[in-house]
């Protein structure tokens, strides 16, 4: 019955049936409690209120999409994955589906059994929340023999992705009744279903009435022993069309607005077919998903940052409202960075509320001619981001102003400078916004959620800090005194500050708010160096290391070089140790067969993309380099087009390769290379 009514949307009974049978089933349970299942439907909220979210790590890593907002961005994407793939291009086909705007999830079974839900967060740790999804219907508890799908047998394991969402009639009746408690209203359904799964009592997740769209599968085993011979094998899942269909069997809900297309141009008729459904669709929907069909091209494919290169999202466009300007201030950032943000009335636009929007820099404001009093268009940008995107002229009275950079820092009265890349900003090291906006940055990399923007100012304010290192000298007995703070807020704080001590090694780095280096970008320094005194004198030293690591480019290097031999920069981490915090170490990887090894890769291989090449190399223990030097081990050489191995080799003279020749480097053809791998 719960199949039918919340997956086939086929309801067998009425509403006030159900409900009725599940009250019935409910009284009957509590006289004969043996027969109890925690995993049976009638048992969905489960559990007291939490005190707080506990960390998960993913097994497999929950990935983010690249984006596309026209069907020559689409095209570019195909050309570059044809590119890629090479004679096997001619096997693509496209899956598209329909991206539901809620949060996305990922949930485990084990043996046919929901054990946990969690969160998407950065990608590599989200937060657990299974007893909330517990509370979602759509949700199936436990698979049935008859879902099994494999002649009944259920997966041993499985790791289902999806999207928790919440329908826009039920955003309207919760928002009607905010209204009558005077209680404020939701702004869009993707914040409504974010926050009811952010609910410390799953009773209160419970009665949002969210729903659950299947779209993944991350990964799945079955136990073997239990099957026929051979009939594993047989069955694996081959496409990502397939995984939709499995994922239905097994009693999950899976949008039906889906197209496996031949080529683009079907890809671009779905997403205009469904642009006209999409105003009355009960879910909020900001575009859709194409993904290369195949799993055999995915794998080939890759990723690359925390994006697939075989999937691209394409985003409908934002919706758009006009407002006035009535002035434009200049906020600081933490790098000093001088940004014109406009400000308008309150303007209601793709379901929020916003009142200010970013002008981007002097360049912006001067191409688009925006000037105070003017009417403009705003947007939010992937349905996210508030921008000016355009002026109207005609609209002028005649009474508007040209906006003007002022000379000196609004903050700190220090005279601002123009740099080369970055427009305008306040060379102040102390200027005090700039410490601000570095405060909220450190302490939200450090995951130190108890101190929020006001918190900081108003210690600061108190002369209780005055830099982040500061943070993790406070006492309890420095806090609780203050006004509107008490020993229980104090308490709160102070553990979490003394656990947040302990920090990874990438994270440290993306704290530290060196310019040009992101969560990514410390993941890949961390890898590489392992420890950060590895890291300092590497910088401090040369920077020929640091450029070889993949990703890696000049900017970034001369970033890091000038941040660790900036002597304040030093002192502070010195200072952040002394006040105990504690810098974990990357973990080694395991010895290989290609450790020690350092490869570099030059031209396209047939057998697979280069990216495939790296990640062999390096889980073999081999390093990969961008260029050739002294310590390179091999030149991986791929053939030119019409070109044997032998022909190209004799007859191609690039810089690698005659760098290796100078250096005695041995250059490997592709078959080599493949002899090599085993």
């Amino acid at each position: 019955m719960r199949y039918a009514y919340h997956v086939e949307m086929r309801p067998e009974v009425t509403d006030e049936v159900y409900d009725s049978l599940t009250r019935e089933l409910k009284s009957l349970l509590k006289e004969h409690p043996e027969f109890e299942d925690p995993n049976a439907p009638e048992n969905r909220v489960a559990g007291r209120p939490l005190e707080k979210f506990q960390k998960v790590r993913h097994k497999t890593r929950m990935l983010s999409l690249n984006d596309a907002f026209s069907e020559e961005e689409l095209y570019d994407w195909e050309k570059r994955i044809k590119k890629l793939l090479g004679s096997q291009a001619s096997k693509l086909n496209y899956f598209c589906e329909i991206k539901f705007d809620g949060l996305a999830v990922s949930l485990i079974y084990e043996k046919g059994k929901f054990v946990q839900g969690a969160t998407r967060g950065d990608g590599e740790v989200g937060e657990d929340i299974t007893q909330n999804l517990r509370t979602i219907k759509s949700i199936p508890l436990y698979f049935p023999p008859d879902k099994g799908g494999l002649r009944g047998v259920v997966p041993t394991y499985l790791e289902v992705r999806g999207e928790a969402v919440m329908s826009k009639r039920t955003l309207a009746h919760l928002n009607r009744l905010n209204e009558k408690a005077g209680k404020p209203l939701f702004a869009n359904t993707r914040n409504a279903a974010a926050g009811s799964l952010r609910q410390l009592d799953p009773k209160l997740a419970a009665s949002r009435k969210l729903d659950f769209f299947a779209y993944d599968i991350a990964d799945i085993n079955y136990l073997e022993a239990r099957l026929p011979s051979g009939s594993l094998a047989s069955w694996k899942l081959k496409t990502h069309s397939e995984k939709h269909a499995y994922l239905h069997k097994l009693g999950f809900l899976v949008e039906n607005h889906e197209l496996l297309a031949s080529d683009l141009s079907e890809v671009i008729g779905f997403i205009n077919k469904f642009e006209k459904v999409r105003p009355d669709f009960p879910y909020g929907i900001d575009g859709v998903v194409v993904s290369v069909d195949s799993l055999e091209l995915q794998e080939v494919l890759g990723v690359v940052g925390k994006a697939p290169r075989y999937t691209v999202a394409y985003k409908y466009a934002a919706e758009r409202a006009t407002t006035v300007i009535k002035g434009i201030k200049i906020n600081v950032g933490r790098t000093g960075v001088l940004t014109p943000i406009a400000i308008f009335e309150p303007t209601p636009v793709a379901g929020s509320t916003v009142g200010k929007a970013t002008l981007h820099n002097m360049d912006q404001i001067e191409k688009l001619d925006v000037r105070i009093g003017d009417t403009v268009v705003i947007e939010k940008a992937g349905d996210v981001i508030p921008a000016v995107v355009e002026v109207l002229p005609r609209m002028r009275t005649g009474k508007e102003k040209k906006f003007v950079m002022p000379s000196h820092c609004p903050t700190c009265g220090t005279k601002i400078v123009k740099g080369k890349l970055v427009a305008y900003l306040c060379p102040n090291k102390k200027c005090p916004a700039k410490n601000q906006r570095y405060l909220e940055h450190f302490v939200s990399i450090f995951e130190i959620y108890e101190m929020g923007p006001k918190i900081l100012r108003r210690f600061k304010d108190e002369g209780l800090i005055t830099d982040a290192a500061d943070i993790f000298t406070l006492t309890e007995e420095d806090i609780a005194p203050l006004e509107r703070f008490g020993e229980k807020s104090a308490e709160n704080i102070i553990a979490e500050i003394e656990a947040k001590k302990r920090v990874p090694l990438a994270r440290f780095l993306w704290a530290l708010g060196i310019l040009h280096v992101g969560e990514e970008t410390a993941r890949d320094l961390a890898r590489h160096f392992g420890t950060l005194e590895k890291i300092i004198t590497s910088a401090r030293t040369t920077l020929a290391e640091i450029d070889s690591i993949e990703n890696i480019g000049p900017a970034v290097s001369k970033s890091v070089h000038v941040f660790f031999c900036d002597k304040n920069n030093l002192n502070f981490i010195k200072k952040l140790e002394r006040n105990g915090v504690v810098v974990g170490k990357e973990g080694k990887k395991k010895a290989g067969k290609f450790s020690g090894l350092t490869f570099v890769l030059t031209r396209t291989l047939e057998t697979m993309s280069r990216e495939i090449a790296k990640e062999k190399i390096i889980a073999l223990g081999g390093k990969v380099s961008g260029f050739v030097s002294s310590q390179t081990s091999y030149v991986v050489a791929g053939a030119e087009p019409g070109r044997s191995d032998s022909e190209s080799r004799q007859t191609r003279m690039s810089s690698k390769f005659t760098t290796a020749q100078k250096l005695g480097v041995k250059i490997l053809s592709e078959t080599e290379f493949l002899k090599m791998l085993g």
